[in-house]
């Protein structure tokens, strides 16, 4: 969800790169196994998220919206993303979580996560185990985005909506929780320096890039699992 792509011939990978957290420490193996996720949300430990707020680019009322951050649980650890279709008018061609804009029928924001995955990409709600959710997150574009955070059993048969998805893949967990991976990237727009992560993954002989409020969530995400 979110960034600057809808300027004209932006392409996120040609901003200057500020750096890579190759300092930091990674996320062990052994917290990110079904159980350690299952323990770590039941009794979250007190941390601070690094990221909350983009600096405004669209001039919009806020909406309410919700993402799935499905963990499947493989023998590796993996979290499914989407590529968003070329024509969509917000967030077009970029990787995002399954998600999307509140429906007033939604009693809470795992209702729209698990209601928008089904939606996009036909992922069934019997699979997946809700674990909880990250604080919000506030895109550029006005979205008060919730991510929720769920475990998917194997085995799903997905049925992407052509109209707003291009592409589903998974990207190792412990690929996303080393921030050896996490890139700074920044740029100068409107009188303004904005700043957002890239983690950039090698998906066969295809780059996967993910950035913006996407890895964004995810960075936050990774400073819950390490507090």
């Amino acid at each position: 969800m979110a960034s600057l792509s809808s300027l004209p011939d932006f392409d996120p990978r040609a901003v200057p790169l500020v750096g890579v957290d190759s300092d930091l420490p990674a996320v062990p193996a052994a917290a990110q196994t079904p159980a350690a996720l299952r323990q770590r949300f039941a009794a979250p430990p007190p941390w601070t998220p690094e990221i909350v707020r983009e600096k405004k680019f669209v001039e919009r009322t806020p909406a309410q919206a919700a993402v799935l951050v499905p963990i499947v649980q493989r023998e590796r650890p993996t979290v499914l993303l989407t590529e968003r279709t070329a024509h969509l008018s917000t967030h077009k061609g970029q990787v995002a979580f399954p998600g999307g804009r509140s429906d007033p029928e939604d009693r809470d924001a795992a209702a729209t996560a698990l209601r928008e995955a089904h939606e996009e990409v036909g992922l069934d709600a019997s699979r997946i185990e809700v674990l909880g959710s990250l604080p919000m997150y506030v895109t550029g574009s006005s979205f008060i985005v919730t991510p929720v955070v769920a475990l998917v059993r194997p085995g799903f048969v997905l049925r992407p909506n052509p109209d707003e998805v291009a592409d589903v893949f998974e990207v190792p967990l412990d690929f996303l929780m080393n921030p050896a991976h996490h890139e700074r990237h920044a740029l100068h727009w409107q009188g303004l320096r904005r700043e957002w992560f890239a983690m950039p993954y090698q998906d066969g002989e295809r780059q996967r890039y993910i950035w913006g409020a996407t890895a964004a969530m995810l960075r936050n995400f990774y400073r819950f699992m390490l507090a």
